[in-house]
């Protein structure tokens, strides 16, 4: 019944997760940029601070998450446009998937460093769910590379090869269609690209370039682009290697990559969802967007154990991607969204349950996030 009724709710839409308003064109870029200076103070990042992207603008903004604290938004720094994706490596650089190329951020000095341009021609530089350019993003175990998962308008998507010493794209290998989430195996021999509307996750060897794709539908494929039912993030669990993708609040899909091979265990939110983190301990978190249907239930934070036991910490209105601290007891969710109801802060929440959710300021629409 779901299913049914999901692909009749959805044939009004290009495809799942619409923001239902035109991209605006922008500026196309291309070359490499001069350093940026930041908007912030030069004062030390503080241990602790988030970093987000600015989906809603062309900065990343770093946050102190203390509620003791009168001021949060400690400053932004313009990496350019639409940012979605980030990660930090352990320089203490963040990798930032822009439309317009990777930028690359010190944290320290809250400085842009340059842009890396993509290979892959995306078309005119916009905004929106939709924009062409960088989505999931995600950093090689011994920092030498980065992945991006480039999105191609109207085509599949690319999985784009950065050196991080050398700061240029080496190499781009075809994945599936708009790369939400980019995820590498724990020993980085594999990274996966979750393809939302292509219903599946591309496995590729960055060494022979080779690629293995994996549908993961556990729904169906019906609905094509209209459907709602489609992969969003993953995360690999260190234990085994496997990749954790949720559904809907309903199935939690765990795909092997050696074998292709999908189990589905049963949650509890029963809500859209989208970002998911693991703690340090093997906690999953996946943050619940809201409701396609009538009956479903609003946006919310899933708290899942390694046994599979779940807490779901409702939140007010729609959120995006989470993050966790290094001790395993915060998380920070995204108010950013990709479709229409985002906010411009940060839902705090105590993963002891002693607490309850408080909201602080962050940048315009903040969607990718990292605890430095």
């Amino acid at each position: 019944m779901r299913h049914a009724v999901v692909v009749l709710a959805a044939a009004t839409v290009l495809a799942g997760c619409t923001s239902g308003a035109p991209a605006t064109p922008r500026t196309p870029g291309g070359a490499p940029t001069a350093p940026a200076p930041s908007q912030s103070s030069a004062a030390a990042t503080p241990h602790g601070t988030l970093l987000v992207a600015d989906f809603g603008g062309d900065t990343v903004t770093f946050v102190d998450p203390d509620p003791g604290h009168d001021r949060h938004t400690l400053g932004s720094v313009e990496v350019g446009t639409a940012p979605y994706g980030l990660v930090v490596d352990d320089e203490g650089l963040a990798w930032v998937a822009t439309a317009e190329g990777v930028a690359v951020v010190d944290t320290a000095t809250r400085t842009r460093l340059g842009r890396i341009p993509y290979r892959t021609r995306t078309g005119p530089v916009t905004t929106g769910e939709y924009r062409g350019g960088g989505m999931g993003i995600a950093l090689a175990p011994d920092g030498r590379h980065v992945y991006v998962g480039v999105n191609v308008p109207g085509r599949d998507g690319v999985l784009e090869i950065v050196d991080t010493a050398a700061r240029e794209v080496t190499g781009t290998v075809p994945v599936g269609r708009r790369p939400f989430d980019v995820d590498v195996s724990p020993d980085g021999t594999e990274v996966y690209a979750t393809g939302h509307d292509s219903f599946d996750v591309t496995a590729v060897d960055p060494s022979s370039r080779t690629t293995r794709r994996f549908e993961v539908a556990p729904y169906g494929t019906e609905g094509s682009l209209g459907s709602w039912l489609k992969p969003h993030y993953a995360v690999v669990r260190p234990a085994d290697g496997k990749l954790l993708l949720p559904f809907e609040g309903e199935r939690l899909v765990v795909l092997d990559p050696r074998t292709g091979r999908t189990t589905i265990e049963p949650m509890t939110a029963n809500t859209h969802q989208h970002g998911a983190t693991l703690a340090p301990d093997g906690t999953l978190l996946v943050v619940g967007t809201g409701p396609i249907l009538s009956d479903d239930e609003g946006p919310s934070l899933t708290i899942r154990t390694p046994t599979g036991a779940e807490r779901v910490v409702p939140l007010d209105g729609p959120h995006e991607d989470v993050a966790v601290s290094g001790d395993g007891r915060t998380a920070y969710v995204t108010e950013g969204f990709t479709r229409d109801g985002y906010g411009n802060g940060i839902t705090v929440v105590d993963l002891t349950g002693g607490k309850r959710p408080f909201e602080v300021a962050a940048g315009a629409r903040p969607l990718g996030i990292a605890v430095l």
